[in-house]
């Protein structure tokens, strides 16, 4: 109550005035913002990172996530996560984590909802595909082409290309194209290292749900990994013996509360060190939010496992190779005839390489528009294919 008597002068119907009252020093704040690359008239009562939220969120590549797996093909039902599932559950856990360490809730919703955004279709093996086909012009990454989204290929507004986002989020997207740069010497803002824990968080409890309900895994074969085990002692202590499939529910949630709440703990403790700096002198002293060194030895092991398990799984592999042929024999063909192309990445190979533009539009698709598209050049051999 203190403080809202001492910051009574302030109007908390002003974002202004509001983050003055609820942010941390060391979090970012708008009024530090470095602005746009195009200038604009603020909003009277929106933030620079709510408009950027709300630009992504409104965007055509950010809907299109809907039709693009997380993990798995369509081919391998309905029930697991699209891209659009997992960037809304990246999102509140963000949140979540943010809220509690008096960080930007605005800026770190706009990256949680822009980091997926460049993702191909067909999951991890339409990115491996890419980054094959496009090595001539320095392979694919889909946190870069998320930039090649948003400044250029998004055309939602007369006066610019792209959403014309601040220069945080931005950046921070850019920190996750250059995540080995971003590992040494000044670390990334508070809030982009926190969207990048919630996103490996929100994938791995995401990923044992979709493996255990597709039947991949059982409940059985988690139960070596200590991480797991202490999830469903968490699930028998409240809730007592279960049936499988309230258990797999339990220990999804369970699995993700540990983590989250290990990670605000830890990080609680490393903040009130640098209590009273600002952001910039946070990114200074190279601070890097982490897990405890226990919990980030568990998580290491269920991820190893995910991998060797789950993501070569004898069922995907089957499917995987299917989508794979597709995806680069469309490539192929767009590569010989670039006069397939619609026409706005026709126009874009007067100044870019072809390989690079196929790349980019082959990217955007969804995987049942990838598919047509697909069919559609195998059995027609001369006019341009549609745009996305």
């Amino acid at each position: 109550m203190e403080q809202f008597k001492t910051d009574a002068m302030f109007d908390l119907g002003r974002y202004v005035d509001r983050e003055h009252v609820l942010l941390a020093s060391y979090a970012m704040h708008s009024c530090d913002s470095r602005g746009r690359l195009h200038d604009e008239e603020g909003h009277s009562y929106r933030g620079p990172f709510a408009r950027d939220r709300d630009r992504i969120l409104h965007s055509s590549a950010f809907r299109r996530l809907s039709g693009k797996m997380q993990v798995f093909t369509g081919e391998m039902g309905v029930y697991h996560r699209t891209r659009l599932t997992h960037t809304f559950e990246v999102a509140s856990v963000a949140r979540t984590i943010a809220r509690s360490l008096r960080l930007n809730e605005d800026l770190t919703e706009a990256l949680a909802l822009m980091h997926d955004i460049g993702h191909p279709p067909y999951g991890h093996c339409g990115e491996d595909v890419l980054s094959e086909c496009m090595e001539s012009v320095g392979g694919f990454s889909h946190n870069s082409f998320a930039l090649v989204i948003v400044q250029e290929l998004e055309q939602r507004y007369l006066p610019f290309p792209g959403l014309n986002l601040s220069r945080e989020v931005l950046a921070g997207q850019d920190v996750r194209a250059h995540k080995a740069e971003a590992a040494v010497g000044r670390s990334p803002m508070l809030e982009v290292q926190l969207v990048d824990a919630a996103d490996s968080i929100a994938y791995d409890a995401h990923d044992v749900d979709d493996a255990l309900q597709m039947g991949l895994l059982s409940i059985d074969e988690l139960t070596d990994l200590a991480v797991i085990r202490r999830a469903q002692e968490r699930a028998h202590a409240r809730h007592g013996t279960l049936p499988a499939e309230s258990m797999r529910q339990l220990l999804v949630h369970e699995l993700i509360d540990l983590q989250v709440s290990d990670l605000v703990r830890v990080a609680s403790e490393m903040l009130l060190e640098i209590d009273g700096q600002t952001t910039g002198e946070a990114s200074d002293s190279g601070l890097r939010l982490k897990h405890s060194e226990e919990l980030a030895g568990e998580r290491a092991e269920l991820e190893a496992f995910l991998f060797e398990t789950v993501y070569r799984h004898a069922r995907l592999i089957p499917v995987r190779e299917s989508a794979a042929k597709r995806l680069r024999t469309l490539f192929e063909v767009l590569v010989r005839q670039p006069d397939r192309l619609p026409l706005r990445f026709r126009q874009r190979t007067v100044r870019r390489p072809v390989h690079q533009v196929v790349g980019e539009y082959l990217a955007g698709m969804t995987d049942d528009f990838c598919d047509s598209q697909y069919h559609q050049a195998v059995r027609n051999q001369s006019g341009p294919l549609a745009d996305w």
